[in-house]
């Protein structure tokens, strides 16, 4: 049997090959797994409602008795996962981090659980998430502040807060996350992990509402581009009851090949003019990463899209309103549930409700043109390049930062400006590693590129991760174990 941590550190793709070829057993996957947790979890908190200890390992032997009988195997078979607290996992608490669902167990699976199960594997429990997932900084009142990789007393980032941080402390091989407002990659680049949010429709979700869907996505996060391809190849494909569902079965993402950098033509958002402006350290830390694209035969402009990013941010602003806020309007109606609100859910209700379908119509006619003047510039590039975020992790103990550079943020996603105008351009866009500020704290860049183009973006993360080699940079607490 390989030592424990010899396990934890294999990456996805290797792990897979590795529990099919009986090099090691599922059993002694699941023991290593839960061992890491034990002992790197509680600095953290980004694993919560972990299950039964005998329950998960019953499952892992199973798994191994299905090896046993030469039975067919899913890609994912016997790993350990932890589902991103959004999502329904039957059997298991779904809190959404909301004091009103602290005790809801779902009866069945969201279509992303769906498919992790189907591919073989162990829901071993959820990953932290702001209430409701409002916010890229995961605190909640159920289960409290998941704290960042690199530095405890640093935010983690969100919504996917807590499954980065279990990806950057090897608690999990790979992870699931949404994103509607940077939720994928701000806690990806602030933990030196990656995260992809896809394009609308690639990755199929359980929602109410088929026919108007919201600007938030599924997709996966892992600690580097193949295994995060493995997760994407498991997560995309059409499904009948998500009937905006791209078609195709995922398996086009499972082998990216490494594209050839050479004269590739990349554009440099930076802070969208001064649209999204940034703390000291930001734009020189992802220029630096830029550096590296050069070194690859890439070349490398400013470019910013021919639209007003005040009409792109107000457009987005609207929307929001309405998707968010018509999705907790039920909660909100009900006195004593609204009481359990979080201020920025019930601001998100509040705005919505002095919303008329003409406003949102307008709204969305806007982003149809922002997004069209994002196409346009993506005929002269072949892709745009963003920081993840605009601050480096701050203290996890604030909620949102209410400043940048000198400039007042007056909405508690208004310090994720660069991240939401790409959300609302519908284009792929896949975090990958910067490197690190002054005070050696995480910084990520997005890559960004044509609608439904997810594997050009792990094409050239590929190139970029061999010149970078950040898959190798640990974390202090897991360097120190």
């Amino acid at each position: 049997m390989p030592p424990s941590s010899d396990i934890v550190m294999m990456d996805a793709v290797r792990l897979a090959a590795a529990i099919r070829a009986r090099q090691v057993s599922c059993v002694e996957v699941m023991e290593a797994y839960l061992a890491q947790i034990e002992r790197q979890n509680p600095a953290v908190n980004a694993i919560v409602a972990l299950q039964d200890r005998g329950l998960l390992l019953r499952q892992a032997g199973e798994c191994d008795a299905q090896l046993g009988r030469g039975e067919p195997v899913g890609p994912l078979h016997g790993f350990p996962l932890a589902v991103k607290d959004m999502q329904a996992t039957a059997g298991i608490v779904t809190a959404q981090g909301s004091p009103i669902f602290k005790d809801f167990v779902p009866d069945a699976d969201s279509l992303v659980v769906e498919r992790l199960r189907g591919a073989g594997g162990i829901v071993i429990g959820k990953t932290n998430t702001p209430e409701f997932g409002l916010g890229s900084h995961t605190y909640n009142p159920v289960y409290g502040v998941t704290r960042n990789a690199w530095d405890p007393s640093r935010s983690a980032g969100g919504s996917s807060g807590g499954a980065a941080v279990a990806l950057a402390l090897r608690m999990a091989p790979v992870a699931d996350g949404g994103d509607y407002g940077g939720s994928l990659r701000n806690p990806a680049g602030w933990n030196n992990v990656v995260g992809f949010r896809t394009s609308l429709g690639r990755v199929p979700n359980t929602v109410r509402e088929d026919w108007l869907p919201s600007m938030s996505v599924s997709g996966p996060m892992a600690r580097n581009v193949r295994d995060l391809a493995l997760l994407l190849s498991v997560m995309a494909g059409f499904d009948p009851r998500a009937p905006l569902s791209l078609p195709g079965d995922g398996s086009e993402f499972l082998s990216p090949r490494e594209r050839d950098p050479q004269g590739v033509r990349v554009g440099w958002l930076g802070d969208f003019g001064g649209a999204a402006p940034c703390e000291p350290g930001v734009l020189e830390v992802c220029e630096a990463a830029l550096r590296r694209f050069e070194d690859l035969g890439c070349v490398i402009e400013p470019a910013l899209p021919d639209y007003p990013t005040d009409a792109a941010w107000a457009a987005f602003k609207t929307i929001r309103h309405w998707q968010a806020g018509g999705a907790l309007l039920e909660h909100y109606q009900d006195p004593a549930r609204r009481a359990l609100m979080k201020p920025e859910a019930v601001f998100e209700v509040d705005a919505g409700l002095r919303l008329s379908a003409y406003d949102v119509t307008a709204a969305s006619l806007v982003r149809s043109e922002w997004s069209q003047a994002v196409r346009r510039l993506l005929t002269r590039y072949d892709f745009l390049v963003a920081p993840t975020a605009q601050v480096f992790p701050f203290d996890a103990a604030e909620t949102w930062p209410r400043e940048i550079a000198g400039q007042a943020m007056d909405t508690y996603h208004a310090w994720m400006k660069g991240v939401c105008l790409v959300s609302l351009s519908g284009c792929p866009s896949l975090a990958v590693p910067a490197g690190f500020g002054a005070h050696g704290l995480p910084m990520g860049i997005q890559i960004i590129a044509p609608v439904q183009r997810e594997i050009a973006c792990l094409e050239l993360a590929l190139a970029y991760e061999r010149a970078t080699g950040w898959d190798s940079w640990l974390p202090p607490a897991l360097a120190a174990s």
